[in-house]
């Protein structure tokens, strides 16, 4: 019954955000309390969701300053410089910014964590989709599968969490991967190159202005130039510091997440905008993208309470596990792989990496298949992760990107899918992990 339930609520939440009947933010909270009460766990539903929004409080914090920081520094003008140099390089082909966002969110990913390549590639990169009308659902998409690439790097998350599980070497989990990661890395880019293609035949290649667009980039550089009312021009080198700054501190640690954004928008904005009516102004103009982004995390938080609380997630996890046929024994390895794209997009990477991958690695190893291997497999539904409702900084993305979260899904996911198909012929090919257990 329960197990009916949890996959019924999924089913619902899912279609009622991709048909666009709710929004995300209203499903999020009020189809799981529904399923909630039809269950019998009305008196409990309270506790669970509180715990849930006490689990997601501080990336809601940590988004909502990310942002104003982030937007403080559009606002004053620090990446207007990298916009015309890109403007430079890519003149007005679709084809190359696309490629060129796929290439810049890879590297900014490096750091393992997606809020920051969402924030900076989107802080990048979307004054020139909007100026040239390129689709923003493209630029979500792009960044997306980089960052869905990249998040099997050993400090993004998972991979950590695989080797924990399994109680292996992390670096006998990734070193192997990086052949496969090679080759869908190759993947995005030719997806980005396609999708670069479409949008040229739809715009054409776009002329920034009528005359004079090629004779010395001033065309270029103007259409790339901020509100000159708010930039801060003479500021450009201690904002560009700040940011410097704010990364190495995030990288090594030094303080959490969100207190680091904390204290860095109010350098930001007391430098900037020294004036307590600028203030005001700066604070009042971010406020449209910080309330959806954050309302949408702790309603997120409801979602997961309940998901977990109740126990729904654990009848996923078993109602898939018992399904699975003695005959796909020797296969277990590539059944980890199919397996692993729903379960981190219906459940969290810590229900999936600690409670069901022990699981499935015991039932491996009967077939002579190797921890490790069964780790890698469990690695390939990253591909499609980034896509999860459950994700938060999903709802960051889609915010900075300004495109809706059903649409988002919508657009993305088969080339998501493909990505993680790309990664599991990969897988096989390279033996990361074996076609067929040594065992019969």
């Amino acid at each position: 019954m329960l197990t009916l339930l949890a996959y019924s609520m999924v089913i619902v939440f899912m279609a009622l955000i991709m048909t666009k009947r709710l929004s995300a933010m209203v499903a999020l909270i009020l189809v799981p309390i529904a399923f909630g009460a039809i269950g019998g766990f009305g008196p409990e539903l309270g506790p669970m969701m509180l715990d849930g929004v006490k689990k997601l409080a501080p990336t809601g914090v940590m988004l909502m300053f990310a942002i104003l920081f982030f937007g403080l520094m559009i606002d004053a003008g620090l990446f207007d410089p990298v916009v015309r140099v890109i403007l430079k390089i890519v003149g007005g082909d679709p084809v190359k910014i696309i490629m060129g966002t796929f290439v810049l969110a890879a590297l900014v990913s490096l750091d393992g964590d997606g809020s920051t390549t969402y924030m900076i590639t989107c802080a990048a990169m979307l004054p020139l989709y909007k100026r040239l009308g390129i689709s923003r659902l493209v630029l979500a998409c792009v960044i997306m599968m980089a960052g869905g690439l990249m998040n099997i790097l050993p400090w993004g998350g998972p991979t950590a969490r695989a080797a924990s599980a399994l109680g292996v070497d992390v670096g006998s989990l990734f070193v192997p991967m990086i052949l496969p990661m090679i080759v869908t890395g190759m993947w995005g880019l030719f997806v980005a190159f396609l999708l670069g293609r479409r949008e040229r035949n739809r715009l054409g290649s776009i002329a920034l202005m009528r005359t004079g667009a090629g004779a010395d980039g001033h065309a270029m550089t103007e259409a790339a130039a901020g509100d000159p009312q708010i930039a801060r021009p003479k500021l450009l080198w201690f904002n560009f510091l700040l940011t410097i700054g704010l990364m190495v501190l995030l990288i090594l640690g030094t303080l959490p997440l969100p207190a680091l954004f904390i204290i860095a928008s109010a350098i930001a904005l007391m430098v900037n905008y020294p004036s307590l009516h600028e203030q005001k102004e700066r604070i009042g103009a971010h406020a449209a993208n910080v309330v959806p982004v954050v309302s949408l995390i702790f309603a997120a938080g409801i979602f997961v309470g309940i998901l977990s609380g109740t126990k729904m997630v654990d009848a996923i996890a078993n109602s898939v596990i018992s399904a699975v046929p003695d005959w796909m024994g020797p296969y277990m390895a590539l059944v980890t792989g199919v397996l692993s794209i729903p379960f981190t997009f219906f459940i969290s990477n810590d229900a999936f990496y600690f409670g069901i991958l022990p699981i499935l690695a015991k039932a491996a190893a009967v077939y002579g298949i190797g921890a490790a291997e069964i780790g890698r497999a469990s690695l390939i539904g990253q591909q499609v992760h980034l896509l999860s409702p459950l994700v938060a900084s999903t709802y960051l993305l889609v915010g900075l990107a300004e495109v809706e979260f059903g649409d988002h899904q919508r657009y993305t996911l088969l080339w998501a899918l493909s990505a993680a198909v790309v990664m599991m012929l990969a897988t096989v090919a390279f033996g990361v992990i074996p076609l067929i257990g040594r065992v019969a």
